[in-house]
């Protein structure tokens, strides 16, 4: 089989909106391991959590947080220490936005116009974020522990939400939707992270770039899946799957969340070994 590197959006993709669990997807999960293809997970998730479910999933590969804001690479994974990454514990941290602190400035700078229309994670307890997100405790509160930018909930209009997206953006900050939240931070994207660490991927093992393949169900997956050589859009129970505008292979899952998941995957993987 080429050669092959899985970029892919945890909640709604490869975890079950509803339940977050990722049980239709552990055999797949289970072969790919075997066969040495890496997983890569790619979400809006922070540092806290997505070690917490790497660890569950015995994944010991790179990963890329808050929405491409940073990438973290496992000491050792590579024979050289990464091009402009910082070492920070066990991981190599190449970082693409400022704190979290620098956007909490920024979103604290406008909300006098927009009161009592949202709430964001720093203003949460505990409680608020399981009452918003289904989560467990522990995970709630690796939930907040945010690095490089902030999560907010919405509760006004449509015509506010865009009139406070554009006020972000005239201030700085890179907005994306996601299926629950409204993520603010830098100028970062899953796309920029992908392409950084598959590039990476090809300067340390010599010749082409892994194949990547891309997975997501949300508009702040785009990015990512417009640049990955393959991409495979989830369906979502709760939204329209976002559009590309990508001339490359594209699949749509027919199931939603981990079902569709290992649908996909096993369809493009199908596609490559016959070719």
């Amino acid at each position: 089989m080429t050669q092959v590197a899985i970029y892919t959006d945890l909640d709604g993709s490869l975890l079950d909106h509803y339940s977050y669990s990722h049980a239709a997807a552990d055999l797949l999960l289970k072969e790919l391991k075997e066969a040495a293809i890496p997983v890569i997970p790619v979400s809006s998730k922070t540092r806290a959590e997505i070690l917490s479910l790497r660890e569950e999933l015995g994944n010991n590969h790179p990963f890329i947080s808050e929405n491409g804001a940073a990438v973290f690479i496992p000491l050792n994974y590579f024979t050289e220490p990464p091009d402009g990454a910082e070492l920070n514990g066990d991981y190599w941290v190449k970082s693409f936005s400022f704190p979290r602190d620098h956007w909490l400035k920024k979103i604290e700078a406008i909300s006098n116009e927009f009161v009592k229309q949202f709430t964001h994670f720093s203003q949460l307890s505990t409680q608020d974020i399981i009452s918003l997100t289904g989560l467990e405790a522990e995970k709630a509160q690796q939930a907040a522990q945010r690095e490089f930018g902030e999560p907010v909930h919405w509760c006004g209009s449509e015509e506010e939400k865009e009139k406070f997206i554009t006020m972000l953006q005239q201030n700085g900050a890179h907005v994306l939707v996601g299926g629950r939240f409204i993520h603010v931070s830098g100028d970062c994207s899953k796309g920029r992270a992908l392409l950084w660490l598959n590039k990476l991927y090809q300067n340390q093992v010599g010749g082409k770039s892994p194949l990547s393949i891309a997975i997501g169900d949300s508009q702040n997956d785009v990015a990512m899946l417009e640049v990955a050589d393959y991409s495979l859009v989830i369906r979502s129970p709760t939204h329209l799957p976002p559009k590309l505008i990508r001339s490359g292979p594209s699949l749509t899952s027919s199931a939603f969340g981990p079902v569709g998941w290992d649908e996909g995957v096993r369809e493009i993987l199908d596609l490559l070994n016959r070719q």
